[in-house]
């Protein structure tokens, strides 16, 4: 008996409120691994060849290269804080987001190949210092090590890839037992991805406006000798808490997965909070400031029955 297998609604659902995304950063490694060393080191301690081996730091951690590799780091922080997992290799990302996410993407790709240029402009300085300063590579310097120029510059790069996700029917002729087990594999994995996208969102979201109630109150400094009273200092509240926070009302206003009300209410009581309000106005204004807390506790205090643990 052939069956007609469809896709779960949360699936397409996802398909038309975001796409799929990947950045590969590609930096090269810098290291070089050393037969003649490693057997010169095992022979040493009286060990068989296999016993270990020696892995060269070419540029011995030479900032211009480092800069590289911790750029990369930084795109890949990125990404995960603009996107939600959707599988080893692709995030999900709200089409809403798309616009700001390949404008930062652009910057990202800029600054990585500002520090690129400034990286292969000095290439031929720091091989030469490897070879000939001390607190270089000594008698382990071996230029073949170093590719030249053109190729090295082939080993850096930045690369944004994205995808629609998926929406095409399942039509399999096929045995139904079989067609039944693969619809249920299918509708769990997909109601697992929208599950977990949902609890990143409510997390996120509870996460940034505990921060910003934090930010919001004061913290004591011990207690006056004088008049006995305690003494108290304002917290620091930083643009970017702000901005994340109006960015993710943003955000939410057009991905809301699962049509929930509670968090259509949380976020819009968040945007109307914060509707004229930056961190400059809330650093310059007791009265901006508690009334931004006294309003972001109390969408809290209601929001928190729906956070899932």
């Amino acid at each position: 008996m052939n069956m007609e297998l469809q896709q779960p609604e949360n699936l397409i659902s996802l398909a038309t409120s975001a796409v799929l995304v990947s950045v590969d950063v590609n930096v090269w490694s810098a290291t070089k691994q050393d037969r003649g060393i490693s057997n010169e080191v095992t022979a040493s301690k009286h060990a068989v060849q296999s016993a270990g081996r020696y892995v060269k730091n070419l540029l011995a951690d030479h900032p211009k290269h480092k800069a590289l590799v911790n750029y990369r780091q930084t795109i890949y922080n990125w990404v995960k804080r603009r996107t939600y997992r959707w599988n080893n290799s692709q995030d999900l990302l709200p089409s809403i987001d798309v616009p700001k996410f390949k404008q930062e993407y652009h910057e990202h790709e800029a600054a990585f190949r500002s520090l690129l240029v400034e990286f292969l402009a000095d290439y031929d300085n720091i091989v030469s210092d490897m070879a000939f300063k001390q607190g270089g590579m000594g008698d382990m310097f071996n230029r073949n090590d170093y590719p030249d120029k053109a190729e090295l510059a082939s080993k850096f790069g930045v690369r944004l890839y994205v995808a629609e996700v998926p929406t095409n029917d399942f039509r399999c002729n096929i045995a139904k037992d079989i067609a039944d087990d693969l619809f249920e594999s299918y509708k769990s994995q997909a109601e697992e991805i929208v599950a977990h996208v949902m609890v990143e969102q409510q997390t996120r979201f509870v996460d940034v406006m505990k921060s910003i109630s934090h930010c919001c109150g004061v913290e004591e400094t011990g207690v006056d000798d004088n008049t006995g009273e305690t003494k108290t200092k304002k917290r620091k509240i930083y643009d970017t808490t702000i901005q994340k926070a109006k960015e993710m009302c943003e955000t939410f206003k057009g991905f809301n997965l699962s049509g929930s009300e509670e968090l259509e209410e949380a976020r819009a009581s968040l945007e109307k909070a914060l509707d004229g309000v930056d961190a400059t106005a809330i650093r310059e204004s007791d009265a901006i400031r508690s009334a931004v807390k006294d309003d972001v506790d109390s969408i809290l205090s209601k929001f928190g029955s729906f956070q899932c643990v």
